[in-house]
């Protein structure tokens, strides 16, 4: 039986963007997912987009909130499901099987997470793609080299997230990547790499969009281990971002399976 998969979208006034995401999770084919929008009472219309689809959608939440980890953490206490993973608002699902993909790799009882490969495309051009994050296999030796599986793309067994807990609102760039570090490497769930891309995801990153928000995001990486108990690798901050550089050059094969 294919296991009930929570996708979240957690959203706050981006109404050019939504539909898409909305609509890439929709057309999923033969996957068993219960569809969650949480709004941070948005007032640029998008409220107005996500009614239109509201029939389809297991659950709708618009309140002010405290930030995108406070939406993200939102979702995850109203999912119900196996397994929960998030579609950002500005991000979509790369082609219609993805889910399938993620669904496929639950099968194994003992796998804790899955995730795959990510690319991220021109903001006014989505059919241009800028840059392929080809994820690969995790391991303790890449995690201590700046590797990290792109969270748009990650998805976890729900028990998880209420057993180990969910997103540290402490941090405001980088409770990902903590959250990725606790999970992965600090716990040692097992995951399973889907070797296809994934996610379609629009340039401009909050912690890339400026020079102050990139030294925030240097430093909440290194805080990130240590609030597990371990020691950040030294040179952690050179080698992170160097690691996004090879990806301007790579290209997928295809965004389709």
């Amino acid at each position: 039986m294919s296991p009930r998969i929570s996708i979240i979208t957690a959203v706050f006034n981006r109404a050019s963007t939504v539909q898409a995401s909305i609509e890439s999770v929709l057309k999923q084919r033969r996957a068993n997912i219960e569809y969650i929008v949480i709004d941070g009472n948005s007032s640029d219309g998008t409220q107005e987009v996500v009614r239109r689809y509201e029939s389809s959608l297991a659950k709708f939440i618009s309140e002010p909130d405290t930030g995108i980890y406070n939406a993200l953490n939102k979702g995850v206490l109203a999912a119900s499901g196996d397994i929960v993973g998030f579609i950002h608002a500005d991000d979509t699902l790369a082609n219609p099987n993805a889910i399938r993909l993620i669904a496929d790799a639950f099968q194994d009882p003992t796998v804790d997470a899955a995730y795959g490969d990510l690319v991220y495309v021109d903001a006014g051009r989505p059919e241009r793609i800028v840059r392929y994050w080809k994820s690969g296999q995790a391991s303790e030796s890449r995690f201590r080299r700046g590797w990290m599986p792109p969270h748009p793309t990650f998805y976890l067994r729900r028990e998880h997230y209420l057993n180990l807990g969910s997103y540290r609102e402490d941090f405001q760039i980088s409770a990902d990547y903590e959250l990725l570090i606790r999970m992965l490497f600090k716990h040692r769930l097992k995951p399973a790499y889907v070797d296809h891309v994934l996610v379609k995801m629009r340039l401009g990153g909050k912690s890339n969009v400026s020079v102050g928000n990139r030294l925030l995001a240097n430093r909440e990486d290194r805080r990130a281990w240590e609030v597990n108990g371990l020691r950040a690798p030294f040179g952690l901050q050179l080698f992170k971002p160097l690691r996004k550089l090879y990806q301007y050059w790579l290209r997928p094969k295809a965004c389709s399976t």
